[in-house]
Order: structure tokens, then sequence, then C-alpha cells
């Protein structure tokens, strides 16, 4: 915990430092959270994506979903959610002629999670 999953239009892979995103998004979750935690980040390039009232060529986008253990007040959720897309938008460069839409949801993991670690 936290569980990170981050899908993508696949037309922004260049423009998006998915690395540099990602080292300063987990040490950014945990400080909002105070989660000691492993956090896990997995980025999936969409093979197609639609974005209501466009073609799919010129409209992308990015969803962020993080995933954490239940008991944060939904107020802190609703923060971490815009502190995560600002950094977003540091790593993200814009697309000449592409309409970039950008969401981020911090939602309670279900009580069936469960994690292991090592072997």
């Amino acid at each position: 915990m936290p569980h990170i999953t981050v899908d993508y239009s696949p037309q922004l892979a260049d423009a998006f430092d998915r690395p540099g995103f990602v080292r300063e998004l987990h040490p950014l979750v945990r400080e909002w959270v105070a989660s000691r935690g492993v956090c896990k980040t997995f980025f999936r390039p969409a093979a197609e994506t639609w974005v209501d009232g466009s073609d799919g060529q010129v409209t992308a986008f990015v969803h962020i979903a993080i995933g954490l253990l239940p008991g944060r007040p939904e107020g802190l959720k609703a923060r971490l959610s815009e502190e995560v897309l600002r950094l977003l938008d540091k790593h993200l460069r814009p697309v000449l002629g592409r309409e970039v839409v950008r969401s981020a949801e911090v939602r309670d993991l279900a009580a069936s999670y469960r994690l292991r670690t090592g072997w």
C-alpha cells in the first residue's frame, strides 16, 4: 500500500516522463497519507483511448488511480488528487495539436486487499 495505476493514451508515450513522475510521486503519496508502506505503480498504455466528443486522434488522456487502506478523510483524498495532477503537469509535455484530459482519484482499497513481499 499505496497501490497506484496510471493509464495513459499511447500517443503520450514520448511526452510523458514516467520515471521522473514516479520518482516524485512515491514520496509525495507516502507523505500525504503518512504511509510507511511500499508504493507500487503500474503504468499502462491503453491500446485505444476515446474521449467523449472526440475521434480518439485529437484528445488523449491520463488517469491516475491511487488505492489506499480505508480510513483517510475524503478531504485529504481530494487534496492529494489535486497535488498528483500538479505533479503530472510537471512531467507531461504538451503534444502539438492534441488536447490532454488529466484525472486522478484516490480511493479505498477493498477489504480483501492483501500484500506479500519477499519469498
